[in-house]
């Protein structure tokens, strides 16, 4: 199986330079506060890859980034912004854990399967409503998303402080039943067998996009939407699909999350993950090999600059400061192109 053309390999090295690049001004500016570039980012690479431990966390934290960045990709094939991700993984996560609460009677393998499956489904049900929006009344995805981020977090954030709330001051639902908890693959680490559902998730979309005529025609109606109409491509019922199958990747990001690491749901468990993974998305080319090598990335950064800061005085608001020209350098060329795009 070719996973990647020349063409997307060629895309792939422009985000490779744009990663050099903001590593280097990062350096200039750990330069002017006085520390050594090599020893702070000795100490990164320490911290996120110096033991297996290390390794295991930090592919941990990568992994809700790249469900969120094949989430946002998939909608972009279809020429679609999904920058309602963040909405999204809380609309998932909340269903799961619900589902996981209310039909702990099951047994185990059966109320996993379908505590992820609500989760999904929850997600798919959010992630429909731009794309019906946009499909029947030619309204923008974006607006209808950004607002449905405000309604899902926001109703969450009620059903966690309100009916599902245990006493005490966080607030959070009651604990999963322990025996659906997703296993951890190495002691005393965050990696969970949450990673095997990510890379099966990524193995389906890329099979999904590039090799079944449904995916082609997805594709086609991304590139020019005008022309898959005329040759007779249902172009309605593809925006729709894909904000839909998208909407499920990205409920992913947020049960995985919380079976795997908090066994409830907690308000606040997403710092951002939704909109990290528009970065994580279009750093990675929309293709599902660059988006998991994107989201392992930021996941070197959150880890590692812990261990910088640390062992010398470079505070870890430079991972942010890193992060940030990363996604200057690739993210605003893609959306200025984007914008001329949709404006025809």
């Amino acid at each position: 199986m070719k996973w990647i053309s020349s063409k997307q390999a060629a895309e792939l090295g422009k985000s490779l330079a744009a990663i050099v690049l903001a590593f280097v001004i990062g350096a200039l500016f750990i330069l002017v506060a006085g520390e050594s570039p090599a020893t702070a980012y000795s100490s990164l690479l320490k911290g996120a890859l110096g033991t297996p431990q290390a390794v295991a966390n930090t592919v941990s934290k990568s992994i809700p980034l790249a469900f969120t960045g094949l989430a946002v990709a998939l909608g972009s094939r279809c020429g679609m912004l999904n920058i309602g991700a963040e909405g999204q993984l809380h609309a998932g996560a909340m269903a799961a854990t619900l589902t996981g609460l209310t039909l702990s009677f099951l047994p185990a393998p059966i109320l996993l399967v379908v505590s992820i499956a609500a989760g999904i489904a929850a997600g798919m049900l959010v992630g429909s409503v731009p794309g019906i929006f946009k499909a029947k009344f030619q309204t923008n995805e974006v607006i209808v998303a950004i607002m449905l981020n405000y309604v899902c977090t926001l109703f969450t954030s009620w059903l966690v402080n309100g009916p599902f709330k245990v006493p005490g001051s966080t607030a959070q639902t009651e604990m999963l039943p322990e025996n659906i908890w997703f296993a951890r693959l190495l002691p005393k680490t965050q990696l969970t067998w949450a990673l095997f559902l990510l890379l099966a998730t990524a193995v389906l979309m890329y099979i999904f996009l590039w090799k079944t005529s449904v995916g082609y025609q997805l594709r086609a109606v991304g590139a020019n939407a005008s022309a898959a109409k005329t040759a007779g491509i249902p172009v309605n019922f593809y925006l729709i699909m894909a904000m839909t199958l998208s909407g499920g990747i990205a409920a992913l990001a947020g049960v995985t999350e919380i079976f795997g690491k908090y066994h409830r749901f907690i308000e606040g468990f997403s710092p951002s993950f939704g909109f990290t993974g528009i970065a994580v998305a279009i750093l990675g080319k929309n293709h599902p090999a660059g988006v998991l090598l994107t989201s392992l990335l930021f996941g070197v950064l959150e880890m590692g600059s812990l261990r910088m800061s640390r062992e010398t005085a470079v505070s870890t608001n430079m991972v942010t400061v890193i992060q940030s020209l990363v996604i200057l350098f690739v993210a605003a060329p893609e959306l200025i192109r984007w914008s001329r795009k949709r404006r025809g």
